[in-house]
């Protein structure tokens, strides 16, 4: 037998055992429907919608009073097009997943699309002041150009806040993939269905955990490693998890949270506190109170010489 038909007949077995594996539906499997939104357009769509909401930072072109509008116009129809067909998909799957026969999945998209652009303006102000509690905040930070090109809080915070709108109107799917996008980007994971008041800086933000449920008030800074997370879940009698319900913190405005620290269940950090770095918080904090845990003693040792003396 030549090697070709060897490599031939290795590839009709490996086709045949694959194709075996996506019989029955779970899981990984997703055919005979529609195609679910495609990850690499939905990446696509989030980088014309920063060239939406920074002008002149992202992007190729150069951006003047002179072709701002015709920029913007170009834009806006490149992510209608562009978000309106992932945004049908997604509807496509939930019909797929709840039987439904009756929804005009291109309809409510298009009807989606639009009110995501509607919000954009808003949007542009949220992120403005979230510029300004970074520049505020950082004494390393030299210049607002500085922050928007290379500060990770504003690719996590902008991309929650684009994947936000998309969670409140029940957008399958879409709001996650942008989030995850960001984390990966990152290192910084915020759910999508977090609520997040304005001014909002993540300092550093490397491995900074934002919980579903978490809502965060106004000019709140945390710092890296910072987890909003749940205590505990519940269950039903057959021991799944029970989906849905307050499990994350409320921290309440001008909060600041330091380094490492975790914040567990549905408790208030009320306004004003300061949650020390390395703590472990699982009760509520009263307004204007300091939380701190007793740090680890310090032992000091002179060092011993390596060499003795007289030796070379």
């Amino acid at each position: 037998m030549t090697k070709q038909r060897l490599i031939d007949k290795t590839l009709d077995r490996l086709v045949e055992e694959i194709a075996q594996t996506y019989e029955g539906d779970f899981g990984i499997n997703f055919i005979d429907a529609t195609n679910l939104p495609v990850r690499g357009k939905i990446i696509e769509v989030l980088d014309l919608l920063f060239e939406l909401l920074f002008p002149g930072h992202t992007g190729n072109k150069a951006v003047t009073r002179s072709n701002v509008r015709y920029i913007v116009g170009d834009l806006l129809s490149q992510v209608y097009t562009e978000l309106s067909e992932q945004i049908k998909r997604a509807y496509q799957y939930q019909c797929r997943i709840e039987n439904c026969v009756d929804c005009d999945c291109t309809e409510r998209s298009e009807k989606v699309t639009g009110e995501i652009l509607e919000a954009l303006p808003r949007i542009r102000g949220l992120l403005k002041g979230d510029v300004q509690a970074a520049y505020d905040g950082d004494p390393a930070a030299r210049s607002y150009e500085e922050i928007v090109m290379s500060y990770p809080c504003i690719v996590a915070i902008a991309t929650y806040r684009i994947a936000h709108e998309l969670h409140i109107r029940q957008v399958p799917l879409i709001p996650r993939i942008m989030s995850e996008c960001a984390h990966m980007r990152t290192g910084i994971d915020i759910h999508p269905g977090a609520e997040i008041g304005g001014h909002f800086f993540i300092d550093h933000g490397t491995g900074v955990v934002i919980g579903e449920t978490s809502i965060i008030g106004r000019n709140v800074k945390i710092y890296q490693g910072t987890t909003l997370g749940a205590m505990s879940f519940r269950r039903d009698e057959r021991g799944r998890i029970i989906k849905g319900g307050k499990r994350h913190p409320t921290i309440e405005d001008d909060v600041t949270i330091y380094a490492e620290a975790t914040i567990l269940g549905d408790v208030v950090i009320g306004k004003g506190a300061v949650i020390g770095g390395n703590t472990w918080v699982k009760e509520s904090v009263p307004a204007g109170m300091t939380v701190s845990s007793p740090g680890p003693e310090l032992v000091y040792r002179k060092q011993k010489s390596a060499r003795k003396n007289g030796d070379d």
